[in-house]
């Protein structure tokens, strides 16, 4: 008999162990695991798209209430784990604030939230970040126009 653990995407608690023996805390695990801002948002003010030069690709929906404050934010990630664990916890840190304040997002600022990546998936973090400045350029960009969708395609190297 072959001693070769399979992998099993529906074995949660394996998944966990695996993760979290790669380097991934708890709480990136989560955002993994749980994906609470995966998708997207209809009639969003602006959907941006980026690749990263890991091949990972991120689209970012947001949307704006009456006062300019972000209402909502989903990511679509084709990625890794620490992709969209970085997208999760990005989320997490600009709701509610204005395009002024989340634009001022680091990829520190996303690290600290996760508390740990393997030294291998920091750039997922960078990507999360670039892709939200991104579209908050553009929708700025756009004359910070509502309910005009800009959507942009393009890769970072």
């Amino acid at each position: 008999m072959n001693n070769m653990q399979v992998f099993d995407p529906n074995n949660a608690e394996g998944i966990h162990e695996m993760l979290s023996d790669s380097g991934y805390s708890d709480k990136a695990i989560r955002y993994y695991m749980e994906r609470p801002y995966m998708g997207n948002i209809e009639h969003p003010d602006q959907v941006s798209e980026l690749t990263g030069h890991c091949g990972d690709t991120m689209k970012i929906f947001f949307k704006l209430d009456e006062t300019d404050h972000i209402q909502d934010v989903r990511y679509q990630v084709l990625g890794c784990p620490g992709a969209i664990a970085a997208a999760m916890a990005a989320v997490d840190l600009v709701k509610g604030k204005t395009l002024d304040e989340a634009k001022k997002l680091t990829d520190r600022d996303v690290f600290r939230l996760l508390e740990d990546l393997p030294d291998q998936k920091q750039h997922c973090i960078r990507l999360a970040v670039k892709t939200l400045q991104k579209a908050i350029e553009e929708y700025i960009g756009n004359n910070g126009h509502k309910n005009t969708v800009q959507e942009d395609t393009s890769a970072i190297m």
